[in-house]
């Protein structure tokens, strides 16, 4: 199966480290040129280094803050005068603070709001002419908690589903135009922010940070958390020329944790 990701050109969100990082490492892999983004200087120049070693695709980066409008524009116009254009979008973000209703204020929700669902549609916005260009792909990162909330993720489960409801409508008003717009879920995937929220469960139940993860193992019926590898390939496969019928879909990548049909 041929992905012909070779000279395809992707602009990967929060892509310094975790799941932004290891589908920045896969699309390379397969030949594709990317452009990192974080705010995170230093570790996107390390990042750049250690994905341009693998000898195939070209890699740039650019720290941007994707909460702020003037960043996410000089992003994507960096994107442009370095690789000529864009092809695939992958929307990206970390995950909003754990806590119940009434640990929130509106300043927090607000936050939440513009980093986990606002900025989908601003990066959306100033890529789109570039993908309508020749069609394209725009893969947006969620979480399970799209399928089933998550107990003390209330930030998450709200604004989580509101990207589905995003991708689901764009892809009907940007079919015509050949751009495929999807969700991918990621599950118990072994990330920072997967080993902060065990952490902070484990921390309300006074209990050990390996207790929180055996338990959790326990709940995926393959046993074991999945490792960003997996998952990117998941992604790597819906952005190639291999996936060209599927649209308004969410993917979860989850082990077969989540019951919900």
């Amino acid at each position: 199966m041929d992905l012909n990701l070779q000279n395809k050109v992707a602009l990967v969100i929060a892509s310094s480290q975790g799941l932004g990082k290891a589908i920045a490492k896969q699309l390379v892999s397969e030949g594709a040129n990317v452009m990192l983004t974080s705010r995170d200087e230093t570790k996107l120049a390390a990042v750049q280094e250690e994905l341009q070693s693998l000898g195939k695709g070209k890699v740039s980066y650019f720290p941007s803050d994707i909460t702020k409008v003037e960043d996410i524009q000089a992003l994507v116009q960096k994107t442009r005068d370095t690789f000529g254009k864009i092809d695939i979008l992958i929307n990206n973000a970390g995950g909003p603070p754990g806590g119940t209703f009434e640990q929130f204020s509106d300043e927090q929700w607000q936050k939440a709001f513009e980093l986990n669902l606002l900025s989908y549609i601003r990066i959306i916005r100033e890529v789109l002419p570039d993908l309508k260009k020749e069609g394209g792909r725009i893969i947006n990162i969620a979480s399970t908690s799209i399928k089933v909330p998550i107990p003390g993720l209330i930030l998450s489960n709200t604004f989580r589903t509101g990207i589905v409801g995003l991708a689901k409508s764009l892809a009907e008003e940007l079919a015509p135009y050949n751009i495929l717009v999807n969700t991918v879920a990621p599950g118990r995937i072994a990330t920072d922010r997967v080993a902060y929220l065990d952490q902070l469960k484990a921390d309300k139940q006074g209990v050990s940070f390996e207790q929180i993860q055996e338990q959790s193992r326990k709940t995926i019926p393959l046993g074991r958390y999945g490792e960003p590898e997996e998952f990117a390939k998941v992604v790597t496969f819906l952005v190639s020329d291999a996936s060209t019928y599927m649209t308004g879909s969410s993917f979860v990548v989850d082990g077969g944790m989540v019951k919900s049909i």
